[in-house]
């Protein structure tokens, strides 16, 4: 799992799709104006706290280049933290690097419970 560093970006928190059956998807803008789109996989929950792991989605760019070092051939997960902004929406911020141990924690004992469960 690797942490992107949230300092480097901003986020977008309107979501691309608001049905429940149907991908989350969230734009990542970065401090060069760069925009990158990453899909909701999962949601831990950590006391009254939801956290997402973030993956990033492909880029549908043809004229893309695969050189750069924007990182795109990278699997990149982010882990944000998810808020309800003064609208009442959802909005995803950066997580303290404690409640980022608790998130990584959490996922590592829910993967090694799967594998003891088969």
């Amino acid at each position: 799992m690797k942490h992107k560093n949230f300092d480097e970006i901003e986020l977008d928190s309107e979501m691309m799709n608001d049905i429940d059956d149907e991908p989350i998807i969230v734009e990542i803008t970065d401090d060069e104006g760069n925009v990158y789109l990453y899909e909701e996989e999962l949601v831990i929950p950590i006391g009254e706290q939801q956290f997402a792991l973030l993956t990033a989605l492909p880029f549908e760019d043809e004229d893309h280049n695969h050189s750069c070092d924007c990182g795109c051939e990278d699997d990149d997960v982010i882990i944000a933290k998810i808020v309800i902004n003064d609208e009442g929406e959802e909005e995803y911020i950066e997580p303290t690097e404690e409640e980022f141990e608790q998130v990584r924690a959490a996922y590592d004992k829910m993967f090694t419970d799967e594998e003891r469960a088969e």
